[in-house]
């Protein structure tokens, strides 16, 4: 995933674009960077691997040899950016957040046009942001360059581009990632993120809305393409991405997940005796956990903690091994209260169910009598095509499917919308299944109807793709 930040301001913006830029770094974990302009010296850019050391830590020295009165800065977990670009535009620096699934057709399409050439990063494939300043490049001026950029690309796309005179800021078409504005001043900064901005000094000015695109200025923001009408947010900002402080179309991340909670004790009921205590996995079950907590009346309890220190969250390998080994190395328990308790265990989703698999079984090692779960989402059982959210290299990775393969006999069946239905009896065989295999005591799923209510918007207006499969 990533997330942008960017900061035009009457004097130098450095301080505020390097702080604004590391409150991103929950958002992704390889690559980070940051261009600035300066009246007098022109442009500058810096961009580092961060996969080993924090943001903070590799950038330290920007603050003070960087200077410019507009910037943008970006974490991401995929290609090198900022980029640089000189063009008929003029030149300008570019970072964007989203995904491309025709960049094959996009690619021979500029070719055709008479575009020599691209720069293959280590993997082979192509920098998506330097796919979409070709993109922009082939318009006349800039703001048809961007719409232009936007229609063409199958997925989604929200970037910021830094001129001589500005911010642009374009959010996706269909409104799939936030794009948020902030005000002081002297100054006006635009953010993935709403709270990046507010302990330095920023008040929210507006969210921007599907498809704008605005000039972001230190004296005003000018609205250069209207919003459309149709929206489609990443309802998983909210249910994990999402950082507890944030705001999407005014919904806050952390009350959304205490409401989530809240409707998942609603619907529970047990045979037997509730449990003892309710638990989220940390960080992202905590608050739902809470609300749960909240609803039911069940005691909240931390059975165990996430060490922090020196395994922050923005450190997670890509081996798949090695993530395991470090979710599990992060967890320390309290012994006091796993002991002869019954736990309900709240987790934002259960993708692959190696991770909840092993904290389980952790528990009961600890001395756990029994491990109820309650994710907080549906089972996620399509893969997403709009964003880079999913911690799955492939659709087989998802428990979900290699249980529902497992049932059906069959790797490639065509009844998923029936699996993906809490009211069928084939969804009820796949839970129960996904229970047994990961050593559960009960497993509930939160409902899509609920989840949705959680949110608090029209279920037109956000994308639940991932568990149901509808565009």
């Amino acid at each position: 995933m990533g997330g942008f930040f960017g900061v035009a301001a009457k004097e130098n913006c450095i301080f505020d674009l390097f702080f604004g830029t590391d409150y991103h770094s929950h958002l992704g974990t390889r690559r980070a960077g940051m261009a600035v302009y300066d009246r007098e010296k022109g442009f500058d850019r810096s961009i580092h691997n961060i996969e080993n050391s924090p943001f903070r830590t590799k950038f330290d020295k920007e603050v003070s040899e960087m200077h410019g009165q507009l910037g943008i800065g970006c974490i991401s977990d995929y290609e090198p950016q900022p980029l640089v670009v000189r063009s008929h535009h003029g030149t300008y620096a570019i970072v964007t957040v989203g995904k491309i699934n025709n960049t094959d057709q996009l690619v021979s399409e500029i070719f055709s046009g008479g575009h020599s050439h691209f720069m293959e990063m280590s993997g082979g494939d192509i920098n998506q942001t330097e796919l979409v300043a070709a993109l922009i490049n082939q318009k006349d001026n800039i703001i048809d360059g961007i719409r232009y950029a936007q229609e063409a690309v199958d997925g989604s796309m929200s970037l910021l581009l830094l001129t001589s005179k500005g911010i642009l800021a374009a959010r996706d078409r269909l409104g799939r990632t936030p794009v948020s504005i902030g005000m002081k001043e002297g100054a006006h900064c635009v953010s993935f993120e709403s709270f990046a901005y507010l302990n330095l000094g920023y008040k929210e000015e507006r969210e921007l809305g599907p498809g704008e695109i605005v000039a972001v200025c230190p004296e005003a923001v000018e609205t250069l393409s209207k919003p459309g009408s149709n929206m489609k947010i990443c309802t998983f900002l909210w249910v994990y991405y999402g950082y507890p402080t944030s705001s999407y179309e005014g919904v806050n991340v952390e009350e959304m997940r205490y409401n989530c909670g809240a409707l998942l004790a609603k619907r529970d009921s047990f045979p037997d005796a509730p449990p003892d205590n309710v638990a989220g996995v940390p960080d992202s079950g905590t608050a739902h956990a809470v609300g749960y907590a909240n609803a039911s009346g069940i005691p909240f309890s931390r059975p165990f903690i996430k060490y922090t220190p020196t395994w922050p969250r923005s450190f997670m390998p890509t081996m798949q091994s090695q993530r395991n080994l470090i979710a599990h190395m992060k967890l320390i328990p309290v012994h006091g209260l796993i002991k002869d308790r019954s736990l309900l265990l709240i987790d934002d989703s259960i993708v692959r169910g190696t991770q909840l698999r092993e904290t389980t079984e952790f528990l009961y090692k600890s001395g756990a009598r029994e491990v109820h779960v309650r994710p907080a989402c549906p089972p996620p059982m399509f893969g997403c095509k709009y964003l880079n959210f999913s911690r799955s290299a492939s659709l087989d990775d998802l428990i979900s499917r290699r249980v529902i393969a497992e049932l059906e006999g069959n790797n490639h069946p065509d009844n998923f919308k029936k699996y993906a239905d809490p009211d069928t009896q084939e969804y009820q065989n796949m839970v129960d299944t996904i229970c047994k295999k990961l050593n559960f005591t009960s497993l509930r799923y939160h409902r899509l109807d609920d989840m949705v209510e959680s949110v608090g918007l029209p279920k037109c207006k956000l994308c639940t793709y991932c568990w149901n499969g509808e565009e």
